[in-house]
């Protein structure tokens, strides 16, 4: 049976890319820090994704195991494997680097000709590529010659909710996913046989697919949740069913639409169906998407090439209106949560520096853009 191993054994792990490789016909190893988790998969040796949307679902996962990490076992999974995947969060990829080297140099040691592809599945771009800058470190010279040659790293993008949610059933490895999802692999940067995973896009123009999930969904579930927040909605589901709120998202996702449709020459049509399925999804009630976990951290949010700066720049680079974005963005500055660090802090910047000043620091907007007085002009007589 072909191997898999798995780094990350939450949530988004196990029902979304661990489940694709095991249906896949994969034995799965699953990789992680918590210990509860790992032991519970191998007294186990399955457990149950529970599909809730319209129609719901059940999928049993088999052909899993799982190795604590740290575990010096894990060298010699790396040796048999064909495809390691990663849900760890980005800001862990370098953790787990050390770990994956020793795997490769075990593997370079014993002159292993297979090829290995390593996928990290994460919200952030190129994060394949960045995980292999951070294994390089711990390579010798022999080592990397070998990875160069065996070992690929295609990026991708992947677009599934997975909330945190329990099952009333007792066990804590079943998982609650929406029906919707998508993960898109960069063909090209495959070693080897490109594998036949059902529920992987292979595609040769990723970045779009990237701009298209970032300026579509990303965008429309923050401005969804802080527009919710801010009158006192509890799940996305709520926010969304507000009409007021809806108008402003499905108007926010258009404007960032036409952007994607100018530089990518998506299909208009086809665009504006996949913003209907995005707001569907949002109105999934079973989910329970807390807007809360959604607002959270609103500097990273408010990045350059985040999703809510991003869009609305190449939005009007393409000549497009932009009232429902910049209302949004309004919106994360009002975002006041005493439980984010980030929201405290953005408060702080605002109470010293103003608006203005405050925006062009964090999204490092240049002063003489327009986007700036736009911005503060609509912040100055902003309501929901």
């Amino acid at each position: 049976m072909k191997k898999a191993i798995q780094f990350g054994a939450g949530n988004i792990g196990r029902g979304f890319i661990g489940a694709l490789l095991s249906n896949a016909n994969y034995e799965v190893t699953f990789a992680d820090v918590n210990q509860q988790v790992v032991d519970k998969i191998n007294e186990e040796k399955k457990y149950t994704v529970h599909i809730l949307d319209k129609e719901t679902s059940q999928q049993e996962i088999t052909n899993i195991k799982a190795l604590n990490v740290n575990d010096p076992n894990l060298s010699e999974c790396i040796c048999d494997a064909e495809i390691i995947t990663t849900a760890v969060g980005p800001s862990i990829l370098s953790k787990i680097a050390p770990v994956i080297a020793d795997g490769i140099k075990l593997r370079c040691k014993r002159g292993i000709k297979t090829n290995l592809n390593i996928i990290a599945c994460e919200n952030a771009i190129y994060a394949s590529l960045i995980l292999k800058y951070e294994i390089i470190k711990y390579l010798q010279v022999e080592e990397f010659e070998y990875l160069e040659t065996s070992v690929g790293f295609p990026n991708c993008s992947v677009d599934r909710i997975v909330p945190p949610s329990t099952i009333n059933n007792g066990n804590i490895l079943d998982v609650v996913v929406e029906s919707f999802y998508e993960w898109n692999v960069e063909k090209d940067g495959f070693k080897g046989v490109l594998p036949e995973i059902p529920g992987m896009n292979l595609t040769d123009n990723l970045l779009a697919y990237i701009e298209r999930k970032l300026f579509t969904l990303n965008t429309g579930h923050a401005l969804t949740a802080y527009l919710g927040y801010l009158k006192g909605y509890k799940t996305i589901e709520e926010s969304i069913n507000d009409e007021k709120i809806r108008m402003i998202v499905e108007g926010a996702m258009t404007e960032s639409g036409e952007g994607l449709i100018n530089k990518y020459g998506f299909d208009p049509e086809k665009h504006h169906n996949y913003i209907q399925k995005i707001l569907n999804r949002f109105k999934n009630p079973h989910l329970k998407d807390d807007v809360s976990r959604v607002a959270r951290e609103p500097l990273r949010k408010l990045g350059k090439n985040d999703r809510l700066i991003k869009p609305l720049v190449t939005a009007r680079q393409y000549g497009a209106e932009t009232p429902n974005l910049i209302l949004g963005i309004c919106a994360v500055l009002s975002y006041q949560n005493t439980s984010d660090n980030q929201s405290i802090k953005l408060r702080q910047m605002i109470e010293k520096l103003g608006i203005e000043r405050t925006l062009q620091e964090i999204s490092e907007i240049s002063p003489e853009d327009n986007i700036l007085n736009d911005v503060v002009e609509r912040y100055t007589k902003f309501a929901v």
